[in-house]
């Protein structure tokens, strides 16, 4: 296994799952069974026991802060309404305060070369801070903390004035081993520990890597909030843990802004968004909505063709959509008659048209005409005012509100709703036309106009692309609100409307965007991140994780084989396991047959089963698995399932990952949509431990020969 002296450690091997990064990284472990290698000798028991003090003690003190926010009370509070949101707040500081008796209070600990002043001599580092309430006294730091980066980026070459660094394992919630890396360059054999580890079967949602942490993982991480991240990350490189620990620093860092302006982390579906699910809450982050795009712009109530939903999603319906929201304005044909008692004032159609000119396209559309009713009472006060009278601002308002001005305005600006416009412009051929005229061709224009429009606007059954356009409407007419950070996932899948939907809600914030070019599987998926990034609206700069940590090497090879066919821009990507036996590519006669005894062997072995078939055949080859006896479940669009062999459809297993894999027929993957080989490349790599390919027809040629078993 290769060497990383800079690489962090995991936990011990029985230790739940914690993400996806996991380095194989050499070190010396110390347990009750094997003894620590430490700059200064040492007995290994004596040590595990000074650590379990330190231990108990910690989660004493953890006990006593959590007890101590519950004692408190709102009532305090000036008035009710203070009463209510300082009783939220203390019910969120008690949540974070949880104790999970199953998770490590601290994973890590660094020792100083020297007195560092104020700085503690001695430095454990978990999930959170816990202090002595008597003395105050840091017993435990919070990872995200300032002075807990020297335990993810301190190394051999910038020591940062920290001469060891220790990390321990655990079986559940007791700690059984530690492990020690002198920082001043000694090289140290591998661990048996993390070896264990690394390779040990999992099953579960997605766990936190906070402790395995690498330091270009770490560079991403404490990004500062002010600029935006993109992360094209490789399968197995942890770029979606990578994403959701930024989300959990960003909120440390920046507390009381975030709080006020919101963190949102958008995901492709909601079995996803399931499997991600319990890692903010264990870093203590309990109040981040999770959403999909459809939950953020409405749930599609109808499909159609993928390229006409292609041209929907593209960038240039901005300008058709902007253009028939304008048309909506009509040219004044009269002028304005107020009446005041016995005076009267007039506005000639001339002044009205120069109003309503001046005013288009400079602002919303709402507030244009809120403004086009000011504008004419402000030219009525201009009249009052040259006929001797003092109108005052409460004048203007009640001339802006009056029946002739009301009626005037809706006649040339009519209040509308986004779903009326989008309405008229895909049912009215003449609209389409001059708004899209410059912009899209003849054939464009007779593709996006409905064939049988529906009667209304309240009739009509709006697709996941119109959903995006309806969005950009909106917007249009009145503003979005912008959240302070917004984290997207599998953001190479989303159109360019979409992204623009996504944009306007960090508008005066930032993002994290992560995803790989090479898993794009929709027919609009992004071709490079700058096109993704200048879609959201967001200047931003664009890192690269290659080295995967959970996927076999003879996996992630084997899947490399499409990326000069899907992505030739990107560099093959690299996996720090071996995994020689973890590849199996099998022709059989009759697949049903073969899965099911393909999924009896998987289910001898420990961990999680995933068999990954083309969406068609998932029915079927849950109803052969349910003859044969074998426990299984069906994944569905809109969340996990418990068991532990999961049929999953081919379009679902995006993000997820499962010990052993069985991907059934991989032509019919491909054949099933137009980038199905992207999709191929994306359900191959979902394998930790092994995979194991079953087809009955021909492979696609893009993959080669068999690997030789």
């Amino acid at each position: 296994m290769p060497t990383d002296p800079t690489a962090v450690a995991r936990e011990s091997p029985e230790e739940p799952d914690s993400g996806e990064a996991e380095p194989p990284v050499p070190r010396q472990a110390a347990s009750q069974q094997a003894a620590s290698q430490q700059e200064e000798p040492a007995d290994a028991d004596a040590v595990l026991a000074a650590e379990r003090a330190h231990l108990a003690e910690s989660r004493a003190a953890l006990r006593r802060m959590r007890e101590h926010a519950g004692s408190l009370s709102a009532d305090v509070a000036a008035d009710w309404v203070s009463q209510q949101f300082l009783e939220s707040l203390l019910e969120k500081r008690v949540a974070a305060l949880a104790d999970r008796p199953d998770t490590p209070l601290f994973f890590g600990r660094m020792d100083a070369r020297e007195d560092r002043g104020d700085l503690p001599a001695t430095m454990y580092v978990g999930r959170r801070h816990v202090h002595d309430g008597d003395e105050g006294r840091p017993l435990v730091l919070d990872w995200r903390a300032p002075v807990a980066r020297a335990f993810y980026r301190a190394g051999p070459a910038d020591p940062m004035g920290w001469r060891r660094r220790r990390r321990f394992g655990f079986q559940g919630g007791e700690l059984t081993a530690y492990e020690d890396e002198p920082l001043d360059g000694r090289s140290l054999g591998p661990s048996s520990l993390l070896t264990r580890e690394i390779e040990r079967p999992r099953t579960g949602p997605m766990r936190d890597i906070v402790a395995t942490i690498q330091p270009d993982q770490d560079e991403i991480v404490r990004a500062d909030l002010a600029g935006t991240v993109c992360v094209q990350g490789a399968p197995g490189t942890g770029k979606t843990a990578v994403g959701l620990h930024r989300a959990a620093y960003l909120l440390f860092a920046h507390r009381e802004r975030l709080a006020r302006s919101g963190v949102l982390i958008v995901g492709p579906n909601r079995a996803f968004l399931a499997y991600i699910s319990a890692v903010l809450p264990a870093l203590g982050e309990i109040s981040v909505d999770q959403v999909t795009v459809d939950d953020l712009l409405g749930a599609p109530a109808a499909e159609e063709p993928a390229d006409v939903a292609a041209l929907k999603g593209d960038a240039r319906m901005a300008e058709v959509l902007r253009r028939a929201l304008w048309r909506q304005v009509r040219k004044p044909e009269e002028g304005l008659l107020y009446t005041r008692g016995a005076s009267r004032f007039r506005l000639a159609d001339r002044e009205v048209r120069e109003i309503a000119a001046s005013l288009r396209g400079t602002m919303r559309y709402a507030n244009a005409r809120a403004a086009f009713a000011q504008r004419l009472a402000h030219r009525v006060l201009v009249l009052m005012e040259q006929r001797g009278e003092a109108p005052d601002d409460r004048v203007q308002d009640q001339v802006a509100r009056s029946r002739p001005v009301k009626r005037l305005v809706d006649r040339v600006w009519p209040k509308v709703t986004a779903e009326q416009v989008l309405h008229r412009l895909l049912s009215d051929a003449d609209l389409l036309r001059a708004a899209a005229r410059g912009v899209l061709d003849e054939d464009e224009q007779a593709a996006l106009l409905w064939r049988k429009p529906p009667r209304s606007h309240r009739s009509a059954k709006w697709t996941a692309a119109d959903r995006a356009l309806l969005d950009e409407l909106n917007d249009l007419i009145e503003r979005t609100r912008s959240l302070g950070h917004i984290v997207v996932d599998e953001a190479q899948d989303l159109s360019a409307m979409q992204l623009r939907a996504l944009g306007r809600r960090c508008a005066t914030g930032s993002a994290t965007v992560l995803g790989d070019l090479a898993q794009g599987t929709t027919p609009w998926s992004a071709r490079s991140w700058d096109e993704v990034l200048r879609h959201l609206g967001q200047d931003g700069r664009v890192a690269e994780l290659t080295t995967g940590f959970r996927v076999p090497g003879a996996v992630l090879d084997y899947a490399a084989r499409l990326l000069p066919h899907i992505a030739p821009g990107l560099a093959a990507p690299r996996s720090l396991r071996a995994g020689a036996d973890a590849l199996t590519v099998r022709r059989v006669p009759d697949l049903a047959e073969a899965v099911v005894a393909e999924a009896r062997r998987a289910l001898d072995r420990e961990g999680s089963v995933g068999v990954i078939v083309p969406d068609a055949a998932a029915a079927a080859h849950a109803e052969a698995l349910a003859g044969a006896g074998v426990p299984h479940g069906l994944l569905g669009p809109d969340s996990g399932d418990g068991e532990r062999l999961l049929v999953v459809p081919a379009t679902l297993a995006k993000g997820l990952e499962y010990d052993h894999v069985i991907v059934v027929e991989p032509a019919g993957i491909v054949a099933a949509e137009p980038r199905g080989l992207a999709r191929l490349y994306v359900v191959l790599t979902r394998a930790v431990t092994s995979l194991t390919v079953l087809h009955r027809d021909p492979l696609p040629a893009e993959l080669g020969e068999a690997p030789a078993r």
